[in-house]
């Protein structure tokens, strides 16, 4: 189920996209977005994402082998309890698109973990990361930030040091996750050897600031066309793996062996939260989760 998000308060009904990435399943699900959603960002259909513009699954149709829209609505219906993505510790990714959010609800709601963006090149931190991070941690959800990368505007270690400056930095308090590199949306003009150059150097930067090993978000058809399906980084990093679906498991990049977080939507809906949201999945159980958060 895949939507064009819009930023302009009047478009309210969403049209999804029949996207085709790496192996995905469309369901034709035709159920109307409420009239009191929130606006949401634009999906990219190829064209540059500006400065700022960037989200987990900005790049995602455009990265696709292929995609043809049609006219099925988003479905913002809520998982049930027997849904294949609800049998495993429930997630979300959020960035200031989805304005005001009210953190406790999402506890309420059974939401596990959450990523809430924070940065991207070395200018831009998201206006709501600090009200969400903290919220978040407030309400006891295990969270972590994520920079969107740029690698056409700086190295990948500025980049690094600019995230882990500006809401990227870790802690041992069983809230608080890896950082998270969210690459995506073409590959800025770079090849496949200077792509796997720019993201060791932000690993290798990030690393040696916060001691910990950054989690790569990624899909299929990126990771294998951006850096050749690049072996180098799954005894690093853990795989966050883009692939909007409803199959029991995603397709994973070539060169991972398996996923530890999955996003499988970006038309879910949560309590605490207007109009539509990325949903994501844990591989493990709730102490699994909490060793990550805690690097034990």
């Amino acid at each position: 189920m895949l939507s064009i998000r819009s930023r302009r308060p009047a478009l309210r009904k969403l049209v999804a996209l029949g996207a085709v990435g790496i192996g995905l399943v469309a369901v034709p699900t035709v159920t109307a977005v409420p009239a009191s959603a929130s606006p949401q960002p634009p999906v990219s259909s190829g064209a540059a994402i500006p400065l700022g513009d960037g989200y987990m699954g900005a790049g995602y149709l455009a990265d696709g082998d292929t995609f043809a829209p049609d006219e099925r609505r988003v479905d913002l219906t809520p998982e049930t309890g027997t849904s294949i993505q609800a049998t495993s510790l429930p997630g979300i990714d959020v960035s200031h698109y989805q304005g005001s959010i009210n953190w406790s609800s999402v506890k309420n709601a059974g939401i596990k973990f959450a990523y809430i963006k924070a940065t991207e090149s070395t200018t831009y931190k998201d206006p709501n990361f600090n009200a969400n991070y903290l919220n978040a941690y407030n309400a006891k959800v295990i969270r972590g930030a994520y920079h969107f990368a740029r690698p056409n505007l700086s190295s990948g270690a500025a980049q690094a040091t600019y995230f882990a400056g500006h809401g990227g930095a870790w802690s041992r308090d069983n809230l608080t996750l890896p950082g998270m590199l969210d690459l995506e949306g073409g590959c800025y003009g770079k090849s496949v050897s200077a792509m796997q150059s720019w993201i060791l150097d932000f690993y290798n930067t990030y690393k040696a600031k916060t001691g910990r090993d950054v989690v790569i978000y990624t899909s299929a058809s990126w990771w294998n066309s951006c850096t050749g399906g690049w072996s180098g980084m799954s005894a690093r990093s853990p795989l966050f793996a883009a692939h909007w679906t409803s199959a029991a498991s995603p397709t994973i990049p070539k060169g991972f062996p398996y996923w530890t977080f999955w996003q499988y939507t970006d038309s879910g809906s949560v309590g605490g939260i207007s109009g539509a949201v990325d949903r994501d999945r844990f591989n493990g159980d709730a102490t699994r989760l909490l060793a990550l958060a805690n690097n034990t």
